[in-house]
């Protein structure tokens, strides 16, 4: 049977992506590490890394399960709290970082669960561009970012864990033309007036997405305004590719906005947390983990 120590090792090795490296995290043999993975693996029918002259990957599965571990080891850790500590008796600060569109729609909720669990701990938030965040997080200015992952570029400096998943899909005014369609491609929308929003960096993540796809979108208007995008689209003004955790059926006019997923954009933004790797974390990251990782609902970080 799967045990919480096949679980750690799994995490250890997930986040060092080496069996090397990993093995001197948990203070075991790396042929004993080896064969637990292996028996893992073994356990739940899937390959969990991909195998490779630099060390170990997760797979697609693998990080499904990653996200499952961490919140089977939070849930142990809470039952184990429970029966140890009051979070009362927790107190410190903590600095958290968070990118605009990150902020607008979830920061709220996530502050609100961990101050009403560590009612004793001070929050402070620092709110800026990712490329800053990210710099504060290197240089331990700020201890935990919430952010589009998406988009980051010192990886080898981060470590990161996605809690969603947003797929992206097509905002049109109602009664538009492509509404009628089963399928939508990118093919369909090029040609259309597009309405680009610019917030966190959603601009260069709607160009890789055109760039791959070898197409040129035509955008006529660019703004960082989700509301102006709203209002826009309803307007019939134009058509936008959003994140799903953006999207709401009405503008603030009160007109509707319809989203339909596109049939050859399979690529979600990934929204999560990241912390500096490498160095022992401060304290009240931990727990700030396993508040975000405790999702109310299915919708996990969506808007």
């Amino acid at each position: 049977m799967m045990t919480l120590r096949q679980i750690r090792h799994f995490i250890a090795v997930a986040e060092t992506g080496s069996i090397s490296a990993a093995a001197q995290a948990v203070f075991i043999s790396q042929s004993t590490l080896t064969l637990a993975i292996q028996q893992l693996e073994e356990e739940i029918g899937v390959s969990l890394f991909n195998r490779h002259a630099k060390g170990m990957s997760l797979t697609h599965q693998g990080h499904q399960f990653l996200r499952q571990a961490h919140l089977i080891l939070a849930t142990v850790e809470n039952a184990k709290r429970s029966l140890q500590q009051s979070t009362d008796q927790v107190a410190g600060s903590l600095t958290i970082g968070v990118t605009s569109l990150v902020a607008g729609y979830y920061l709220a909720d996530l502050i609100t669960r961990f101050q009403r669990a560590y009612p004793n701990v001070r929050t402070r938030v620092v709110e800026d561009e990712r490329p800053y965040i990210e710099h504060l997080l290197v240089s331990g200015e700020i201890d935990v970012g919430v952010l589009i992952l998406s988009n980051l570029e010192d990886r080898l400096a981060l470590q990161t864990e996605v809690l969603t998943h947003s797929p992206h899909r097509l905002w049109l005014p109602a009664q538009h033309p492509l509404l009628e369609r089963d399928s939508i491609g990118l093919a369909d929308v090029a040609g259309e007036p597009l309405i680009q929003l610019n917030a966190d960096e959603m601009g260069l993540h709607t160009q890789r997405i055109w760039s791959r796809a070898g197409l040129t979108p035509q955008v006529t208007l660019r703004t960082a305004s989700v509301e102006a995008v709203r209002s826009l689209v309803a307007a019939g003004l134009g058509l936008s590719i959003q994140p799903d955790m953006t999207y709401r059926p009405w503008s603030l006019e009160g007109d509707i906005i319809e989203a339909r997923p596109l049939a050859d954009l399979g690529e979600p933004l990934d929204v999560g947390l990241a912390w500096r790797r490498g160095t022992a974390r401060p304290a009240l990251v931990d727990p700030f983990l396993t508040v975000a990782r405790e999702q109310p609902n299915n919708r996990k970080l969506s808007i």
